[in-house]
């Protein structure tokens, strides 16, 4: 049941993914590193190559010696079926590292849900058991699949705090630039008073609202066992592509400290590892 939740909960952080067939273990040399990536979601990517997962994209295609060629897809249901298992590309930068559709790498930074909220609210608001959050008014991500939605709205629902949670779907209106950051600018227009929004997401838009809103780890967790606020993230390409995999561990390696930098750069929440997995 606890592994059931967390396949479900991980994979709303990159929408629903298809399921994936096997890949040739035989490849030639790579020319170039295609990457399947979304056109219109940072902080993690655009069109424009703005996002974090296009500068570590573009890290690991000059440590290989190549350029780097996208396949766009927004990122939502039926991302992998039309990107990866479809050859049109052979790596994508984020997956969650227990994602049993691909072969993963070791994750390469592990993050958490985050509040969301004004730099006035004294003190901030941090433990998902604050009594406060009774009478906030508080926004959520929803994906239109319960069983998918992410913790917090699972977490408000155990507690009985509903008719005070109004929810953004996190796809959005894909006409808009970064359809998940309807969110962040709930807060900072004051419609809701708190967001419970995935890290990544939270803090870069949280530190480029203005005024500044300020990003909390969400806290007081362990009182909900088995629903994981935290996850570890890694590359993911096709089942059976162990030798590419292999070679992307190898420069993640080599690159950690440049990795993690850029993470840092874009506000990232970072989270240590308690094991690294193996692929």
């Amino acid at each position: 049941m606890r592994n059931s939740m967390r396949r479900r909960i991980g994979a709303a952080l990159i929408g629903a993914l298809a399921a994936i067939g096997l890949a040739r273990a035989d490849r030639e040399p790579e020319a170039e590193l295609r990457v399947c990536a979304d056109p219109n979601n940072l902080p993690f990517s655009n069109e424009a190559e703005q996002g974090f997962e296009n500068r570590i994209a573009e890290l690991i295609a000059s440590e290989l010696g190549v350029g780097v060629v996208y396949t766009w897809w927004p990122q939502r249901r039926g991302f992998i079926r039309n990107t990866l298992n479809a050859g049109q590309c052979d790596l994508v930068i984020g997956v969650p590292a227990e994602d049993e559709l691909v072969a993963t790498t070791r994750p390469y930074y592990r993050s958490t849900y985050v509040f969301v909220q004004p730099a006035g609210l004294e003190p901030p608001v941090a433990s998902i058991l604050d009594p406060r959050l009774e009478t906030l008014s508080i926004g959520v991500h929803l994906t239109g699949d319960d069983g998918a939605n992410p913790p917090p709205v699972h977490a408000l629902g155990r507690l009985g705090i509903v008719d005070n949670v109004s929810g953004y779907l996190i796809y959005g209106d894909y006409r808009e630039e970064n359809p998940p950051a309807r969110l962040v600018e709930a807060v900072a227009e004051g419609a809701v008073d708190v967001a419970a929004v995935w890290g990544p997401i939270g803090a870069y838009f949280a530190s480029r609202a203005a005024p500044p809103l300020v990003a909390i780890p969400i806290t007081g967790t362990e009182s909900f066992t088995g629903l994981p606020f935290e996850f570890s993230i890694a590359m993911g390409v096709r089942r059976g592509d162990t030798e590419f995999r292999d070679r992307i561990q190898a420069v993640l390696d080599r690159r950690r400290d440049h990795i993690r930098a850029v993470l840092i750069e874009y506000d990232v929440p970072l989270v240590a590892e308690h094991e690294e997995v193996e692929p």
